[in-house]
């Protein structure tokens, strides 16, 4: 190594913080934090673009800790740049309720943290997604105005997560070359040396991908810094293989799995300070080198500067300003209230993907921000609208994603690309394949992003495909994660106005489960309101019914014949249209009341299964959907074979009266 003593003392202050913090919550993981510590150096105090005053700076560079049980490097390093709710006070406080410095990064929680990570090869998709936004907003602003780079620091596990071919594999193909994925190559997880469960060359397999590659010593700087500048020199995206040691300084445990997960120990912790050189108390740093730290942070101000200056002399600066704040156009709700009031007077009878590509031609006309893909289902999904060209290595302009069959690799993606700003996301498959996207959907949620997801072909109506392709028990399971808006449309209109909440929400993600079949329009009377966004609301039928049906999607049709077929036996009953449970539990006790009513029957009708209905059908209610899983056949005949039909309704309803 060619390190000198102030490279060594800076990379120390980080490991310092770091051991200190884990050994004060005696918990955490020091290791990635002490062998990274050189990396983390040299990218923040050389390399990367950023300014700690203005920690939203939209043409700043990203950085994705996407091993984030390593989140002391990154909290160590907010710290020493100097942002400004990075106090030594929240250091102390690691992995402490109600600090910012939780075990692994949160994002929304301190000034730098730029994603959620924790679920190893998560970060990767997002920098990937990141990566595709500087690279759309460039070709579209121009390099003036949006010119950074994508840094990504994963470690073994998050390149052994199926999730990292599927996002470095996207990359490639895109040459996304404003893109370094640095990989903390240290040959050891939880259980013990990588080689007990892996013997991939991984320098090969990036090659493969379409990747630059270089390897390096990654505790040498000088070497570091001529890596990562050499990366941005790359037409292609760059993998460094820094060779690190986990835990380095630490007498006996560095280099072992022993160092990974726990604190040091008060006799190691000891014995690797001696062995740095750290001389100076508990979470106390030399002031000469902090202040080394503060002025590295401080010398991208001028070049912010200069930026602005470029965005206020920019034609384009109102619109660019508009689109990082995540502002939507003027006049985007006037247009949707125009097209469902086409809608309403048209009554047209499709698929609510149809439907959702009706919506969309509407809404990429006016939002010229939206991104749209799809996993390789374009045709089925009817994600694409004449506004949305492919977004290609050779077109950077482009507005649709070809994602490929990478349905968790998409997921996280959009997520990164959210997280950017100046692009709202949307992206499909089929519904069946949450599953396989489930963990990047979770962390939308749980970091408030706008994306929107379009799952079509939602249940049993997938007929001949199968019970492998009908997602029964999908809706249940979606609804359960917090802070997701799940969607489930009767018809056309209410599809426009499930794509405007989408749209509108700024702090949520929003699941579109979408009809294979043709579904009729039942919101033949045009209001301006959004009646979707209430969740739930009566769509026939007066309030003192003595029988109130429950219905989402297709079977909201259904719900309606089996009213009418009660009304020639003399009952009265009340259909209730539910888009959205999730909303409709945000809405006044009043409301609530209202629509739940007092009837005597309830009953609820649902191409899936019985989980999520509970609350709304209470002890004595009835449910028509599915009990198991589906059977392979064409759609009219399964519903008939489910008995998910408009007789079952009477007769659930006529059971409890």
């Amino acid at each position: 190594m060619t390190n000198t003593a102030q490279q060594n003392e800076l990379a120390n202050a980080i490991r310092s913080l770091s051991m200190d913090a884990v050994e004060k919550a005696n918990s955490g993981h020091p290791g990635l934090p002490m062998g990274c510590a050189d990396i983390a150096t040299v990218l923040f105090t050389k390399v990367m673009k950023f300014d700690p005053a203005d920690s939203k700076w939209a043409d700043r560079d990203r950085f994705v800790l996407s091993a984030g049980h390593g989140s002391m490097l990154l909290y160590s390093s907010l710290y020493l740049l100097g942002y400004e709710d990075m106090t030594i006070e929240q250091v102390k406080n690691f992995r402490q309720l109600g600090s910012k410095t939780a075990g692994h990064p949160e994002y929304g929680y301190a000034q730098g943290i730029e994603t959620t990570t924790g679920p190893l090869g998560q970060g990767v998709g997002n920098a990937v997604g990141m990566a595709v936004a500087e690279a759309k907003l460039a070709a579209e602003f121009g390099s003036d105005i949006v010119d950074h780079h994508t840094w990504c620091l994963a470690g073994d596990g998050c390149l052994m997560e199926g999730i990292s071919q599927e996002a470095i594999a996207l990359a490639g193909h895109l040459k996304l070359h404003k893109l370094t994925l640095i990989w903390d190559n240290n040959n050891i997880t939880i259980d013990g040396a990588v080689s007990n469960s892996d013997s991939t060359d991984q320098i090969a397999r990036f090659k493969a991908s379409g990747w630059n590659t270089i390897e390096i010593d990654g505790h040498d700087q000088a070497a570091i810094e001529k890596a990562l500048l050499d990366s941005k020199k790359s037409d292609k995206p760059t993998l460094i293989a820094a060779k690190t040691t986990i835990g380095f300084g630490a007498p006996k445990k560095a280099g072992t799995n022993k160092v990974h997960g726990s604190p040091l120990g008060a006799e190691e912790l000891a014995g690797a300070k001696a062995a740095l050189g750290i001389t100076y108390p508990a979470f106390e740093i030399p002031a000469d080198t902090l202040e080394a730290w503060r002025a590295a942070g401080r010398r991208s101000q001028n070049v912010r500067g200069e930026w602005q200056s470029r965005l206020a002399a920019s034609a384009n600066k109102a619109e660019f300003e508009r689109r990082t704040a995540g502002e939507l156009p003027a006049g985007f709700a006037n247009a949707i209230n125009d097209y469902k009031q086409k809608l309403s007077a048209d009554k047209p009878n499709v698929a609510s993907r149809k439907a959702s590509q009706m919506a969309l031609e509407v809404i990429n006309a006016i939002v010229p921000e939206t991104q749209g893909g799809s996993a390789d289902l374009t045709g089925s999904n009817l994600t694409n609208t004449k506004e949305t060209l492919p977004f290609q290595a050779d077109n950077y302009s482009g507005r649709y994603m070809m994602y490929g069959i990478r349905e968790q690799g998409m997921a996280a993606a959009m997520n990164g690309i959210a997280l950017h700003g100046g692009l709202i996301p949307y992206g499909g498959t089929f519904m069946c394949f949450t599953d396989y996207a489930r963990p990047a959907i979770r962390l939308s949620a749980l970091m408030h992003q706008r994306v929107i997801y379009v799952m079509t072909h939602d249940s049993i109506g997938l007929g001949e495909d199968g019970p492998t392709h009908q997602p029964v028990e999908h809706m249940s399971a979606l609804r359960a994660i917090p802070n997701l808006l799940v969607f489930r449309p009767a018809d056309a209109v209410e599809t426009a106005e499930c794509w405007q909440l989408a749209m509108e929400s700024d702090s949520a993600p929003s699941i579109l489960a979408l009809s294979r079949q043709n579904l009729p329009t039942v919101r033949t009377q045009h209001t301006t309101e959004n009646l979707s966004a209430k969740g739930a609301y009566t769509l026939a039928g007066e309030l003192d019914a003595q029988a109130i049906i429950f219905a989402t999607g297709s079977e909201v049709a259904i719900a309606l014949e089996g009213m009418k077929l009660l009304a020639e036996k003399g009952i009265s009953a009340r259909v209730v249209s539910v888009p959205s449970m999730e909303l409709f539990a945000k809405q006044s006790d009043a409301y609530r009341a209202e629509v739940l009513g007092t009837a005597k029957a309830r009953v609820a009708i649902e191409a899936g299964t019985e989980m999520s209905w509970n609350k709304l059908l209470g002890d004595k209610g009835r449910f028509v959907g599915m009990h198991g899983f589906g059977a392979s056949g064409p759609i009219d005949e399964l519903y008939a074979h489910f008995g998910i039909t408009p007789k079952a309704v009477v007769e659930a309803v006529t059971a409890q009266l």
